[in-house]
């Protein structure tokens, strides 16, 4: 189907793409967020810990089929608290599990929060990548004139160049100088 474009059109290469800094992973989220989330892994971690020491629950025999033994472990140590953690914001599973009702309720609510935080960092990280493809660094003729990178021109005496010379859009003194010199070199 033919279509007619009328108008003035702006063509210009698309500024190469740098390459992005090691930590941009963490521009999603704000520092303040990833330092108040460090430290609620590390409280959460903690508190979980010591629910377990405190939970006659959590004190096992870690050899089930072993009847007459009777020393019991807990599986919450320090370590398997914060690998419990950190797996839950990773979103893994883990073999060491909540036996108690306290540290079940302290589980869920981690669960809920790292799911509300993986939730807002993955929408926050596509918002970030697409915004950063879609900026160009020229979105109309006066942004054209403003810069100094880029030069551009018209064919001289050409339809673009009248309708710059007749139209009441104001260019600054250098933005039309530069306009005037490019379209005498490129006088057809």
């Amino acid at each position: 189907m033919p279509f007619m474009n009328l108008g003035i059109s702006i063509l210009f290469k698309k500024p190469e793409k740098k390459s992005p800094p090691l930590f941009s992973f963490l521009k999603p989220l704000s520092l303040e967020v990833w330092f108040y989330m460090g430290t609620a892994y590390l409280g959460v971690s903690l508190f979980l810990f010591i629910l377990a020491r405190l939970s006659p629950y959590e004190w096992v025999n870690p050899h089930p089929c072993d009847t007459e033994n009777d020393v019991v472990e807990n599986q919450f140590t320090l370590l398997n608290s914060f690998w419990f953690t950190i797996g839950s914001i990773m979103q893994q599973g883990s073999d060491i599990l909540p036996r108690a009702i306290s540290t079940r309720m302290v589980a869920s609510s981690w669960w809920f929060f790292t799911l509300i935080m993986i939730s807002s960092y993955t929408a926050n990280l596509a918002a970030f990548l697409t915004a950063q493809r879609m900026t160009s660094p020229i979105e109309s003729a006066a942004d054209l004139a403003k810069q100094t990178t880029i030069q551009y021109g018209c064919v001289y005496a050409g339809s673009t160049m009248n309708f710059f010379q007749n139209s009441g859009i104001q260019f600054d003194k250098t933005g039309h100088e530069i306009v005037t010199t490019i379209s005498r070199l490129l006088r057809p």
